[in-house]
């Protein structure tokens, strides 16, 4: 006769199983972290309808809500959103792909330092927005001046993060990786470049900003599309909602951009994370 084993599985001594609180955990930090926007979109709904100030100026933020998305199902945020992220992005990448490889130099080559220092002292105290009539009368109207002025403006940040990031690795460490034989190009591509990462991609992220500030002023001289154009056009033929839905924009591109060099950022120094560990 068959018999039928009715014992179940119990955990170790024979408390309940636990439900994961992972996903709860995750909420409550997000919350956490969100609670002040969320009170100054509240403040914003509210304080327009109770008359603290005037609502044609300051509409409350369901209206601008309900603009942007007019904007976006007629197809108009879509088209300058694309106009400034191919500029924002192309100036970006330029002055990464150029300013890091000259940070390293600088930063690794004393007599490379000592002649284009001067030059960066008199070039890095002048401000990206006065260069832009420059950079119109010089390349022109379109593209090419916003991109440049992209470039120009992101350029700076990167390069000075990344002199100071090789400068100020800790000496041990270069002190001891010569001790073990390495040589200098070694050295260089074992211990400076390492270490020098973090410093670098603090410049990354301050270019990252650069280069949507500095284009929304450049966007609003001489373009016919992009989220400057939009604000400057909304502002100019008062469609106040539609302004607003304009600068809540470029904020989204601005978080999304940042959150993305911060990932690239835990990714390219995964070493130093789990050294700490």
């Amino acid at each position: 006769m068959a018999v039928i084993n009715k014992s179940v599985a119990v955990p170790y001594g024979g408390a309940k199983a636990k439900v994961p609180s992972l996903p709860l955990g995750l909420l409550n930090k997000a919350f956490k972290r969100s609670i002040a926007i969320i009170l100054l979109l509240v403040a914003w709904e509210t304080v327009p309808r109770v008359g603290l100030v005037d609502a044609t100026f300051l509409p409350p933020f369901s209206e601008v809500l309900r603009a942007w998305w007019g904007l976006l199902e007629g197809g108009d945020i879509a088209v300058h959103f694309q106009a400034s992220i191919v500029r924002s992005l192309s100036g970006f990448s330029l002055a990464i792909l150029l300013a890091i490889p000259l940070g390293l130099l600088i930063g690794w080559y004393p007599k490379v330092a000592e002649l284009l220092t001067p030059l960066l002292e008199l070039f890095r105290n002048t401000a990206a927005l006065a260069l832009l009539p420059v950079f119109v009368l010089i390349l022109g109207i379109g593209e090419t001046s916003k991109v440049a002025l992209v470039f120009y403006s992101c350029s700076w940040p990167i390069l000075l993060n990344t002199i100071n990031g090789v400068k100020n690795v800790d000496p041990l460490l270069i002190k001891s990786a010569k001790s073990m034989g390495l040589g200098s190009l070694r050295l260089f591509q074992k211990v400076i470049l390492p270490a020098s990462v973090p410093t670098i991609f603090t410049g990354i992220r301050l270019a990252g900003a650069y280069s949507i500030l500095v284009l929304v002023a450049a966007e609003m001289v001489g373009a016919k599309a992009g989220l400057g154009y939009l604000i400057n056009y909304t502002q100019f033929n008062f469609q106040i909602p539609q302004m607003y839905a304009g600068i809540i924009t470029i904020s989204i591109l601005g978080l999304l951009f940042n959150q993305l060099l911060i990932t690239l950022e835990r990714r390219f120094s995964s070493w130093k994370t789990q050294t700490n560990d």
